[in-house]
């Protein structure tokens, strides 16, 4: 996730390679127009970088703040105060722009068992720290701290570039994503090697141990057996910073948003092994050699934007609720700079239409940041947005009359 940018001046850039199409934002749509509107209006958080519903039927919705803790929204709509479930502000997780309380995931039995899961920053050493916690047995409503259990810790070099999206998969497994360890253009070359956490995507059981792990690596992790130092939890490679993923809760096809280095942005479905070519090249352009090695494969994105449009991928959703009857089907990103929302229709394998839905309105002071996206069981998605330094708000889609 990147935090800060000066905006440039607006324009898309025409891509069509193998089965990918992406269309250029001047390119005309049968999107219908979207509005965007506050989803609880008297309500102000801070650094809003998460949002979900539990798994147990309760209609509770939970968002993580970057700074440390995790809230539980009010029930009522015009409510102006969220209740905290968990606070680790005392271990200063945020201590720089990308560091933080990043990533929360509730186990799918999570109504019987009351785990959940944090993905967080720490200092000296500089590390990322995967930890599972259960819910207190006296207040559903609070976090019992003292039954966390570390899972996994992802050394990291810089501060940037963290990844970190917790998914559970339909598999029943937990997905998440690790950046390539930060500064610029990967100087460490991670997104290439299969023997760093760093820019992939990992795939673990947290049910089960292999060895004296405290997870356990499925057996038909892509990984699996290729040789001493491989790191066996890999799903997917070639990833630089994916900054939010999810699956398409009809298809179970697993959505990417990667942020780009210099010129572009792009949108992936992850396949098992796959390697998203990271930094042989940005998106579908050669980067750091004209060409791959022969014996490597990538994968092409479905979807990119040129950087004069936005600076910073925000991966999204595609979309599967009620209230946007023509975007069914359809997967919205955004652009954390400049508050674009793009969308992406993906039909027998081939996008058929791509571009910009919506675009925030001139002179908006403050700009409206888009960190994340969420979504509730229903399907509806939330749009978290920062407005200003610190102050954040939760929006909605609507489609204009």
């Amino acid at each position: 996730m990147r935090l800060s940018y000066c905006l440039r001046p607006y324009l898309f850039l025409l891509a069509l390679l193998a089965s990918a199409l992406v269309a250029s934002a001047q390119t005309p749509t049968n999107f219908a127009p979207v509005t965007m509107k506050l989803a609880y209006p008297e309500l102000t958080v801070q650094r809003p970088i998460w949002l979900c519903e539990a798994p147990d039927g309760s209609g509770r919705i939970f968002l993580v703040e970057q700074g440390g803790k995790i809230l539980i929204l009010p029930r009522d709509r015009s409510g102006k105060e969220a209740s905290v479930f968990l606070d680790i502000t005392d271990r200063k997780p945020y201590a720089s722009n990308e560091e933080g309380l990043l990533a929360l995931a509730f186990h799918p039995q999570f109504k019987s068992n009351g785990k959940f899961y944090i993905f967080y920053t720490q200092q000296n050493p500089r590390r990322n720290r995967l930890c599972e916690l259960q819910v207190d047995k006296t207040d559903k409503n609070r976090a019992d701290l003292s039954t966390e259990r570390l899972l996994l810790e992802v050394p990291k070099p810089y501060p940037n570039h963290n990844g970190s999206t917790l998914l559970f998969g339909p598999d029943g497994y937990l997905y998440f994503s690790a950046g390539d360890g930060g500064s610029g253009n990967d100087p460490h070359n991670n997104g290439q090697s299969l023997k760093t956490w760093l820019g992939k995507i990992h795939r673990i059981d947290v049910d089960t141990r292999t060895s004296d792990l405290p997870y356990g690596i499925p057996k038909d992790n892509p990984f699996v057996g290729k040789g001493e130092g491989v790191r066996e939890e890999i799903w997917a490679y070639g990833l630089r910073n994916v900054w939010r993923m999810s699956f398409d809760r009809q298809t179970g096809e697993l959505w990417a948003g990667d942020v780009g280095q210099n010129k572009f942005e792009e949108v992936d479905i992850i396949e098992k092994g796959g390697n998203y070519g990271w930094r042989i090249r940005e998106g579908f352009h050669a980067f750091a050699t004209n060409d791959p090695p022969a014996t490597v494969k990538l994968i092409d994105p479905v979807f990119e934007y040129d950087r004069k449009l936005g600076n910073s991928m925000t991966g999204g959703f595609v979309y599967r609720g009620k209230r946007l009857p023509s975007l069914v089907g359809t997967y919205l990103c955004a652009d954390f700079t400049t508050g674009r929302i793009f969308a992406v229709k993906r039909e027998n394998g081939k996008v058929t239409q791509s571009g910009v839905l919506f675009t925030q309105p001139k002179g908006l002071i403050p700009l409206r940041n888009i960190a994340s996206f969420g979504e509730d069981a229903k399907g509806e998605l939330y749009i978290l947005v920062f407005e200003g330094a610190a102050n954040g708000r939760i929006y909605e889609l609507f489609q204009e009359p």
